[in-house]
């Protein structure tokens, strides 16, 4: 075997190993394309933020309120429980979190968000570390 067939052959079988790496971490990954956050559009999101700001503001904890994306133009049925799990106050500041359990073609995901705001301040997503 000459020494460019032998080069070609390692090209060649390193592409492939490479490709079907590439191809196995995405597959990995291929469960996130059922979940019900991927067929949710804009307008679900902005009707599901007035939901959960309505449920900080006006549920006390261990109560929950829920969600149907009805009249938002998604062809897909997608539901939400939206459960205020505790509220804490420090001096002028209160936070609350949430459950949310989003349904849609029969797959759930649950979300444990939390919401701080600052005296009649507005409501604001907390990132956690």
């Amino acid at each position: 075997m000459s020494m460019r067939t032998r080069v070609l052959l390692h090209l060649s079988c390193a592409s492939l190993l490479l490709g079907s790496a590439i191809g196995a971490q995405a597959a990995n990954l291929s469960f996130l394309n059922d979940t019900p956050i991927t067929y949710m559009r804009q307008r679900d999101n902005d009707s599901i933020k007035k939901a959960v700001i309505a449920a900080l503001n006006d549920q006390k904890d261990g109560e929950s309120v829920n969600w149907v994306n009805e009249g938002t133009g998604n062809s897909v049925k997608i539901d939400a429980t939206i459960t205020v799990a505790s509220t804490a106050r420090d001096g002028g500041r209160t936070c609350r979190d949430l459950g949310v359990v989003l349904n849609a073609k029969g797959q759930s995901m649950h979300l444990n968000p939390q919401f701080c705001k600052q005296g009649s301040g507005a409501w604001q997503l907390q990132k956690k570390h």
